[in-house]
């Protein structure tokens, strides 16, 4: 054996599998990536929604009537999906459970939503909700951020857009409830607030429930100037029934 093959060093099996094709996650279709295109085409078919808020909404109709009563601080807001089943639980893994490799498969997801792609390619930003410290440190990373370094990572700022404070639960409160919760929980950080100004965003979180985490985080990038926001989640929940 020459000196050189000797020297090489070892790689261990454990290494080399996560090479190997898995399971599809919710069908268990194999050999597939972590969602396969049978599912993402079953259960994220493209539909429209309100260019406001992302809810569903009859084909031919753009904004729903809250947002024309209403109109939210975003110039657009695309979903790639419905918070229904089986996201929440792939959702729910990738957040609370620390398995971050959902992350690129979700950020693939997101891009095939419509509007996504040119909103990416149009934009100069593309910011990431902010988590308050003290969460950020109990799950050990930001899934925004990691989603949006996935979807356009040359564009992606994580320290524009700041959490102000800690807020109580938002699970059980009304709309109006969580915009108050929220007022003043996000600003723009001070020392490059230039930054945004004038400029084309892309504000991107995984879950949009009432929209008020979003609407306030846009407030707080108007007020710093910006030109265009358009918010793209991953996933939208239904309305009330």
């Amino acid at each position: 054996m020459s000196s050189q093959h000797a020297l090489r060093p070892f790689r261990p099996f454990t290494a080399l599998l996560g090479r190997l094709p898995s399971q599809c996650a919710v069908c268990r279709a194999w050999p597939s990536r972590p969602v396969c295109d049978a599912c993402v085409a079953r259960f994220a078919p493209p539909a429209a929604r309100c260019g406001g808020c992302a809810l569903p909404l009859p084909e031919g109709v753009t904004r729903c009537g809250d947002c024309v009563a209403h109109p939210p601080p975003l110039d657009a807001c695309l979903a790639a999906c419905t918070y229904a089943w089986p996201w929440p639980d792939a959702i729910a893994a990738f957040k609370f459970r620390g398995e971050a490799g959902w992350a690129a498969p979700f950020a693939t997801l997101m891009r095939s939503a419509p509007w996504v792609e040119p909103a990416l390619e149009q934009c100069d930003l593309v910011l990431p909700m902010p988590l308050a410290p003290g969460r950020l440190r109990e799950r050990g990373f930001n899934q925004a951020h990691e989603l949006a370094r996935r979807l356009c990572a040359g564009k992606t700022d994580a320290s524009l857009l700041l959490r102000t404070r800690e807020t109580p639960a938002q699970s059980g409160l009304a709309r109006a409830e969580r915009l108050l919760n929220l007022r003043g929980a996000f600003a723009v950080e001070p020392l490059r607030a230039e930054r945004a100004r004038g400029r084309r965003i892309v504000l991107v979180d995984d879950v949009m429930t009432s929209g008020a985490s979003i609407f306030t985080a846009a407030e707080a990038l108007r007020l710093a100037g910006a030109a265009h926001i358009t918010a793209v989640v991953l996933a939208r929940t239904d309305p009330p029934r």
